[in-house]
C-alpha cells in the first residue's frame, strides 16, 4: 500500500514513517498542504494521512480539493486526519471536510498500524471493484458472441470520431461489411455452424484492420462496421479489400452460396469531411446511410467484392 504523509514536524515525519515501513508499506512526505494536493495527483496513494494545521495550505482545505479530485476520476481514497486537537467539534469539521478518521496526536505505533491494516483491506477491496467495474464495461461494449464492439459501443465511437473530424477538419471513414449468403449457410449448415461463421470473420476483421484508433463492430446479425477515423477514401477502400480477402482466404465451405463455394464478404465504403458547424448527428445518418448505399452495390455487382461512395 502507498502512503501519502501530510505533517509539518520532522520529528513526527520521521516517527510515522518507521511505523508505516515496519509494516512494510511505501511513504511519501510532504510539508503542507498544496504539496499534499500535488503529491496526490503524482503519487495517486492509496491512504492519505493529514495533519490539520500546517502552513501554506491546512489540512482542512487540502482534504476538501483531494475529494474534489477524486470525485472528477470517480474513484476514492481514504483520508485520516493527525491532529492534536481533541474535541469534538474539530473531529467533526475534519470529518466533514472529507476525512475517514480521526486521530489524535501523539500517535501510537499499534493505533496506527491497526488503521492501517483497516485501510489496506480496503484498498484490496477499491481494486477488486475497480476490477469488476472493468469487466462489466468490457461486457457492456463487447457483442457477447463474438467478442468485437457491439451496435451500442458502434454507436457511441462514430458519434465521437464525427465530433472530432468537425474540430479537426480531417476526414473519417466508414466501412460495412456483409457475408454473402448468409442465410442459406446458417439454415443448411445449422445455427451452431453459423455462429462459428460470425465468430470467424469478426475475428478475421479485427486482426486485419488493427490500428489503434480503428473499431471493428458487430453492427447487426451478419452485418459489421469499422470505423476508421483520419482515413481518406483511398485507404478506406484498401482496408476494405484486405479485410474482404483475408475473409475470402478462410476458405469456409459454403455450397449454397450464389457468389463462391466458400463464405465471402461484401464491402461498402464512404467518407466524409465535415466541416465545422456541420451538425453531428446527420453527419453521422449520411455516412452511415452512403456506406450502406455502397455495400447494397458490392451485392448487385456480384457479391465477394468492394465498393466505394465519396
Amino acid at each position: 500500500m502507498k502512503v501519502l504523509l501530510a505533517e509539518d514536524s520532522k520529528t513526527n515525519q520521521i516517527l510515522i514513517r518507521a511505523y508505516i515501513e515496519e509494516e512494510g508499506h511505501d511513504i511519501v512526505i510532504v510539508s503542507d498542504g498544496q504539496q499534499a494536493i500535488e503529491q496526490f495527483q503524482n503519487a495517486r496513494p492509496d491512504l492519505v494521512l493529514m495533519d490539520i494545521i500546517m502552513p501554506v495550505k491546512d489540512g482542512i482545505e487540502a482534504a476538501k480539493e483531494i475529494r474534489a479530485l477524486c470525485e472528477q476520476d470517480g474513484d476514492w481514497v481514504p483520508i485520516v486526519f493527525l491532529s492534536a486537537m481533541t474535541e469534538s467539534k474539530d473531529i467533526v469539521h475534519a470529518i466533514d471536510a472529507g476525512g475517514d478518521d480521526y486521530l489524535t496526536k501523539p500517535v501510537e505505533a499499534v493505533v496506527l498500524n491497526a488503521k492501517l491494516r483497516a485501510m489496506e483491506r480496503i484498498a484490496d477491496m477499491r481494486q477488486q471493484l475497480k476490477k469488476a467495474n472493468r469487466e462489466l464495461l468490457r461486457m457492456t461494449v463487447r457483442d457477447g458472441l463474438t467478442g468485437i464492439a457491439n451496435r451500442r459501443h458502434f454507436d457511441e465511437v462514430i458519434s465521437r470520431e464525427v465530433k472530432r473530424a468537425i474540430r479537426s477538419g480531417l476526414p473519417v471513414s466508414l466501412v460495412m461489411c456483409d457475408i454473402d449468403c448468409f442465410k442459406p449457410y446458417n439454415d443448411n449448415y445449422g445455427h451452431q455452424a453459423g455462429d462459428d461463421c460470425l465468430k470467424y470473420v469478426a475475428r478475421t476483421m479485427a486482426k486485419v484492420s488493427k490500428r489503434p484508433g480503428d473499431l471493428v463492430a458487430r453492427y447487426g446479425g451478419e452485418e459489421f462496421a469499422a470505423v476508421l477515423p483520419e482515413t481518406e477514401l483511398a485507404g478506406a477502400r484498401a482496408i476494405a479489400e484486405n479485410v474482404r480477402d483475408a475473409v475470402d482466404k478462410l476458405n469456409l465451405s459454403h455450397d449454397y452460396s450464389l457468389a463462391s463455394d466458400h463464405i465471402t464478404l461484401s464491402c461498402g465504403v464512404a467518407t466524409v469531411s465535415p466541416s465545422k458547424g456541420d451538425d453531428v448527428a446527420v453527419i453521422v445518418k449520411q455516412l452511415i446511410k452512403t456506406a450502406d448505399k455502397a455495400l447494397y452495390q458490392a451485392k448487385d455487382l456480384g457479391r465477394n467484392q468492394v465498393a466505394v461512395i465519396d
